[in-house]
């Protein structure tokens, strides 16, 4: 059975879509491992838990991250959900080409990546699946360790901009 032109899907365009699903507050987590030659590591705001049993969580690295390149490749690392007030490490492992972790203290998970100081929460995977995202790739990875600070809140990222999501009164 044919379509007709009616019929056919809309495109939507890209800006729209952006500024519509920006309302939609996320956290935001980097990324890290280390190579030979250092630490590396990304910001990545799709993230989110996927199962219990088996323990698996889910992100979503642009298609172009070389960073994401370098980290499929060991297979391991930890992702740090950032805490409120760390607006400056978020944009700080957004950037490409540069030490991202010069002036950044981290202590190492127990599957040796980096955990940043003072995150919310930190999660050692290992890559277990990856699927086509469009732009972007949906890596899934089983949990190996985990850890959370219940006296930190979360750095929120909504409509452009981090903070607190307040309420008018």
């Amino acid at each position: 059975m044919s379509r007709s032109a009616e019929d056919a899907p809309r495109i939507v365009d890209p800006r729209l879509m952006r500024d519509v699903l920006g309302h939609f507050a996320s956290g935001v987590t980097v990324i890290t491992a280390v190579t030979d030659e250092g630490p590396i590591g990304f910001t990545c705001q799709s993230f989110h838990s996927l199962s219990l049993d088996p323990p698996l969580i889910a992100f979503a690295p642009a298609r172009t991250s070389r960073t994401w390149a370098r980290l499929r490749e060991l297979g391991r690392f930890c992702v740090n959900v950032l805490a409120e007030g760390q607006d400056d490490v978020s944009q700080n492992f957004a950037r490409s080409g540069e030490d991202k972790f010069a002036g950044v203290p981290w202590t190492p998970s127990p599957h040796g990546a980096p955990v940043l100081d003072d995150v919310v929460a930190w999660i050692d995977g290992e890559l277990w699946a990856e699927y086509d995202g469009g732009d972007h790739t949906i890596a899934v990875a089983r949990v190996l360790d985990l850890g959370a600070s219940a006296e930190r809140r979360p750095l929120l990222f909504h409509r452009g901009s981090y903070g607190l999501l307040r309420t008018e009164v």
